[in-house]
């Protein structure tokens, strides 16, 4: 009731019968068959404003310009990877990104639910070695090894799930992980992405030319696929949506965690920092220009046809700096406390992981509460 008092709310109107019926339907929905259908438009509301309430994005100011796929039709994991092709087509936008999200079946109680189990759609895999060593993504090991390795699984949790597949990688730095679906009560199945779908984006430093014999890269899309869309007392396990990236989520954490790629320290060795003793400050100047080499590389993108292009609105692959990111947010914040009263914010994540007091949102009170509909976290 709640949720439709919202969705009534928004539309501006106080059509008592209207909003009555709807009630009406929905109760008798719910009493014949044990649940409900969203409209498309509920739907699309429901999906907007659970990215206006999450407390994690710093990119919120976007947020009514989501373009939501209704693919509540589909009944096959076949169908789902169609429908998420789709989808990176036209987040991808031959680079120009736009920030989308598909919505699959929602949760019939009893039954196992549509799942992506993909943390996010585009992946790399991670290769563990005899020595301990890692080639890839160290993030990601244990899902390409499940996935390479056993040829029986059982459905009990991510790992069982699966275990089935037998994708076989080419244990590259940058293999694209396979999508692992699950629809409509039937075990997971893998599927490829299509090479024309990926679009990545090599990287190299403006000043440097040494850092493109790294071999690094980058995939273009953002888009986080294992979280739940809880709305209007329904949840839709499978709804991957999409932004674009904050140059910091690559440059500063992909790239440069312990745990990820780890190259911070490769890069201040060949601009021969003293790495030797931490009063130096390598790190720090290290990182600053990996980061300018992360923003240099998608705002000038080689498309490989000829043309080497600079993205101002219309050209190379869309990205933001966390100083423009953390400026709309304060924007983004502001308009919240005037139209709504407030903000769901968590600091921790809003505050970029580089530079972060140099950014407005460092020294901004934050107060970080829960807001329906939403998106969730599930078991993985």
């Amino acid at each position: 009731m709640d949720y439709r008092n919202t969705f009534e709310k928004s539309l501006c109107r106080q059509d008592k019968i209207a909003h009555e019926k709807r009630w009406a339907d929905i109760l008798n929905a719910i009493e014949n068959t044990g649940t409900y259908d969203l409209t498309v438009d509920e739907l699309i509301f429901g999906a907007k404003t659970a990215w206006r309430n999450a407390p994690r994005c710093i990119g919120r100011i976007q947020w009514s310009k989501l373009q939501l796929f209704d693919a509540r039709h589909v009944s096959t994991a076949r169908g789902m990877f169609e429908a998420i092709c789709n989808h990176i087509k036209y987040g991808t936008n031959d680079g120009n990104i736009r920030s989308a999200i598909t919505i699959f079946p929602h949760q019939i109680s009893g039954r196992r639910s549509f799942r992506v189990w993909n943390s996010q759609l585009f992946s790399y895999a991670g290769y563990k070695q005899s020595d301990g060593t890692v080639i890839g993504d160290p993030f990601h090991v244990e899902f390409t090894e499940i996935t390479r390795k056993f040829p029986h699984y059982a459905i009990f949790g991510f790992a069982q799930v699966c275990q089935k597949l037998g994708w076989k990688g080419k244990n590259g730095r940058f293999d694209i992980l396979p999508l692992v679906l699950q629809a409509n009560e039937h075990d997971p199945e893998f599927f490829d992405i299509p090479p024309e779908l990926v679009l990545e984006v090599e990287m190299k430093h403006p000043k440097f030319p040494w850092f493109a014999d790294l071999g690094l890269k980058w995939y273009s899309l953002p888009a986080v696929s294992n979280m739940m869309f809880d709305c209007g007392g329904l949840e839709f396990t499978a709804a991957p949506f999409n932004g674009w990236y904050m140059s910091t989520e690559v440059g500063a954490r992909d790239l440069c965690d312990p745990n990820r790629y780890n190259i911070l320290e490769t890069v201040a060795q060949k601009m021969q920092l003293d790495t030797r003793k931490n009063s130096s400050l390598w790190k720090d100047i290290a990182l600053v220009e990996i980061n300018v080499a992360v923003l240099y590389s998608y705002q000038m993108h080689d498309d490989h046809c000829g043309r080497f292009t600079l993205r101002i609105n219309a050209k190379g692959v869309t990205i933001m700096d966390h100083h423009t990111a953390a400026e709309s947010f304060m924007s983004h914040l502001e308009n919240e406390q005037r139209l709504r009263g407030g903000c769901p914010s968590d600091w921790v994540w809003i505050v970029p992981p580089m530079s972060g007091s140099l950014t407005p949102v460092f020294r901004q009170e934050m107060l970080n509460y829960k807001l329906k509909p939403s998106y969730e976290y599930q078991v993985q």
